[in-house]
Parts: C-alpha cells; structure tokens; sequence
C-alpha cells in the first residue's frame, strides 16, 4: 500500500515541489513556492494576486487564486472565478507546450464568463479577456507553439 501525501488537516495533498507551471518535482528538489489554498480575498484582492502570478508567469498559482474564489462563492460571480481559473489553466498548457489542453480550456474559459460581457464586474475586462482566448486557440489549432503572454485582466 502506498503512503499518501497529507496535509495539516489529514487532507490528501501532494507534498512534491512545484516548478512555476505547477509540474511536479522530484521529493527534495527546489521548487517554486506553492499558492496556499483556501484563501477568502475580496474580489479586488482576488485579480490583483492573480494579476501578480500571470505577469510573474506563474498561470498555475493564479489558476489556484481563482480556484479559491470559485470555491468559497455561492453568489452570481461563482462562474466569472471558474471561467477565469480555466483560463489561467489554458495559459498554463500552452506554457508547457500542450495546445490540445491550452484550446479545450482557453475555450472553456471563455464560453463560461460570457454570461458577464453585457455587464462586467469588478472591472474584469471580459470581452478582451475572451478575444485574448479565442487568439490563443486559433494559434493552438493551427499545431502553432502558442505563445503565452498573460492578459490583463481589468480594464
């Protein structure tokens, strides 16, 4: 039987070091220090961090701060935060070179924050997010290495 990886809370959790696109390491490598979950932050805190974390290349932790508001929301933004941590993750496979995985998700992502194009919160700049998805997926579709520049994610 194997031993589990577990966290303070007994919690299943890989204790592996992460390089900055989330790829697990080898026990006792140098890895990049990893996002703490279950963060509550308010929505300016939330695009700020993962701001941070895009313009650092570093799409895996931002995907883990959306993840977070996703997460802890019950209320009418719950699928603006998946629809953009689905979009961190689309970055993150073109980063590392998967374009199948960077298009499914990229696609994904923008198809779930249209909902709120007519009447963007938080000042997320929606439709120029979904523009900058649908570019990387036209790159990923033409077999193209996609090239992944963050967005902006405020207007």
């Amino acid at each position: 039987m194997s031993r589990r990886d577990r966290d303070a809370e007994g919690r299943a959790r890989n204790a592996r070091p992460r390089d900055g696109l989330g790829r697990p390491l080898p026990y006792g490598a140098d890895g990049v220090e990893r996002q703490p979950e279950g963060i509550v932050r308010t929505p300016a805190q939330t695009l700020a961090e993962a701001q941070r974390l895009l313009d650092d290349g570093k799409p895996f932790h931002a995907h883990e701060v959306f993840e977070d508001a996703w997460k802890t929301s019950d209320g009418p933004d719950r699928e603006l935060w998946r629809g953009l941590a689905q979009l961190a993750v689309g970055l993150t496979h073109a980063a590392r070179g998967n374009t199948a995985g960077a298009a499914s998700l990229l696609e994904r992502g923008a198809v779930n924050i249209e909902p709120f194009r007519g009447d963007p919160p938080h000042g997320i700049d929606v439709a120029g997010l979904q523009q900058w998805a649908r570019d990387l997926v036209e790159q990923a579709k033409q077999q193209v290495r996609v090239e992944p520049v963050p967005p902006r994610l405020t207007c």
